[in-house]
């Protein structure tokens, strides 16, 4: 009898443990996510280098636009820091879209954006756009980005084709076969 119960417990705590699925925790997720984006975009609009790359995963990847892929958080804080260092930078952006997954491990954020700078002569450049932002739940329970990538939505202004790089305006015509 008493091993027809140890059995008869046996199978009913391994098919509870089945059941049982890890708790839902993308509430919290969202929250320390967004608090670590808010402290991102603090350090950012106060052009602190070091406090805008502190997100970032230290293999995380960086495609700014119309520029090479960065790798690596020694790199992407280069890149900030140029950034960064252009007269009357300013930056904004908010969070349009949280995305958690359910397994706690990954995120993605959907931003707009808004920047400033100084040109060349000195004309204020604005531009606004795009940002996604994968995150990625760390072994310490923190959250950070393991990829980001942004864009403008200006268009892009068309460059005159110098003559040199016009294309002829003649047919080729192929010549004929001949038999031989």
């Amino acid at each position: 009898m008493l091993r027809r119960t140890v059995l008869m417990l046996t199978i009913a705590s391994f098919s509870c443990a089945c059941k049982n699925e890890p708790p839902d925790t993308r509430v919290l997720d969202e929250r320390a996510i967004r608090d670590a984006d808010a402290a991102t975009l603090k350090a950012a609009q106060a052009n602190d280098v070091n406090g805008a790359v502190a997100s970032y995963a230290d293999d995380a990847d960086w495609l700014p636009p119309n520029a090479p892929m960065v790798h690596g958080k020694t790199a992407i804080r280069a890149g900030w820091a140029k950034l960064m260092g252009n007269p009357g930078f300013t930056i904004d952006w908010q969070i349009n879209k949280l995305e958690v997954a359910r397994s706690g491990e990954l995120a993605y954020a959907i931003y707009t954006c808004q920047m400033a700078l100084d040109g060349a002569n000195g004309t204020p450049i604005t531009d606004q756009g795009k940002d996604m932002a994968v995150w990625k739940k760390q072994s310490d329970g923190s959250w950070k980005i393991v990829a980001d990538t942004f864009n403008s939505d200006l268009a892009v202004k068309s460059q005159a084709k110098t003559p040199e790089t016009k294309h002829k305006t003649s047919k080729h015509r192929p010549r004929k076969r001949r038999n031989t």
